[in-house]
C-alpha cells in the first residue's frame, strides 16, 4: 500500500494561488442566438457540464432570458415522467449532466409536442439523438466519424453562427421557389384556358394562338423572369418572420 495518501501529503503547505481554465463562447454566438429568437427558433441547451456552468453560459449568450431558469440535472431527469418533462419543455429550461439516452429522451418528447427538432453534437454519445432528430447537425472538425454518419448535415467550421446563416439561406430558397411557382402558374393559366375551351368544344371555339405561338411567348415571358425570381437574394427581415 502506498504511503502517499492525501492525509499524509497535504500537510505544511503554502498557498500560492489558483489556476482557472475558461472556455468562453465565440463572440458571434450571442448575435446568432438573438437572430434565432427573432426567427421563431427556440434553443435548448443540453450539456454534460455542471449546472451552474451551463446556466452561466446560457445567460451570457442569451439562450435564457429569465433570472431563474429551470436547470434539470441528469439525476432529476431520470426520476421525471414524460408528462412532467413535456410541461417543463414549454418554458425556459437547461439540461445539465445528462446521459446520451436522456438527450435522446428530450428530443423524443419535443417531437411528441409537435416540434421540428434539430440537434447538434460531436461525440459518439450524441449519435442516437442526432439520428432521432428531424435534422442532425454534426461538427465537421471536432466531430467523430460516428456522429457524422448519424447526422444529416456536417458543420465544416463547428460554428453555431453558420447554422443560422444556413437557415437564412434556406428560407431564401424556399421563398424564391414560391415566387417562381406563383409566377409560372399565373402566366400559364390564361394560356391554358383557350386550349381547354378548344378541346371541350371539339373545335367549335377556335384557338386564338397556335401551339408554336404560345411556346414562343413562353420563352420570352416565362423563362428569364422566372429564372430571375429563382436567384433573388434573401429579402430584408426574412429572419424576423416565424417558420412557415
Amino acid at each position: 500500500m502506498s504511503a502517499y495518501t492525501p492525509d499524509l501529503i497535504e500537510q505544511d503547505l503554502t498557498f500560492v494561488g489558483l489556476v482557472v481554465m475558461a472556455d468562453p463562447p465565440r463572440p458571434e454566438v450571442a448575435a446568432a442566438v438573438e437572430e434565432c429568437r427573432h426567427a421563431g427558433i427556440r434553443i435548448i441547451m443540453i450539456t454534460g457540464d455542471y449546472g451552474l456552468t451551463a446556466e452561466s453560459i446560457a445567460k451570457r449568450i442569451g439562450i435564457v432570458k429569465g433570472t431563474n431558469p429551470r436547470v434539470v440535472s441528469g439525476l432529476e431527469l431520470e426520476d421525471m415522467s414524460d408528462e412532467q418533462l413535456k410541461e417543463y419543455l414549454k418554458d425556459e429550461i437547461i439540461f445539465a449532466r445528462v446521459a446520451p439516452e436522456q438527450k435522446l429522451r428530450v428530443v423524443t418528447n419535443l417531437q411528441d409536442l409537435g416540434e421540428i427538432v434539430a440537434v447538434t453534437g460531436d461525440g459518439v454519445n450524441d449519435s442516437p439523438a442526432l439520428k432521432k432528430a428531424d435534422i442532425g447537425v454534426a461538427m465537421g472538425i471536432a466531430g467523430t466519424d460516428v456522429a457524422k454518419e448519424a447526422a444529416d448535415m456536417i458543420l465544416t467550421d463547428d460554428n453555431f453562427a453558420s447554422i443560422v446563416h444556413a437557415i437564412e439561406e434556406g428560407r431564401a430558397v424556399y421563398s424564391n421557389i414560391r415566387k417562381f411557382l406563383l409566377y409560372i402558374l399565373n402566366s400559364n393559366m390564361p394560356e391554358a384556358v383557350p386550349s381547354a375551351l378548344f378541346l371541350f368544344s371539339r373545335g367549335a371555339i377556335p384557338l386564338p394562338l397556335t401551339v408554336m405561338q404560345i411556346l414562343t411567348i413562353d420563352l420570352g415571358t416565362d423563362m428569364m423572369p422566372a429564372l430571375g425570381l429563382g436567384t433573388e437574394k434573401p429579402e430584408k427581415g426574412i429572419m424576423d418572420q416565424p417558420p412557415s
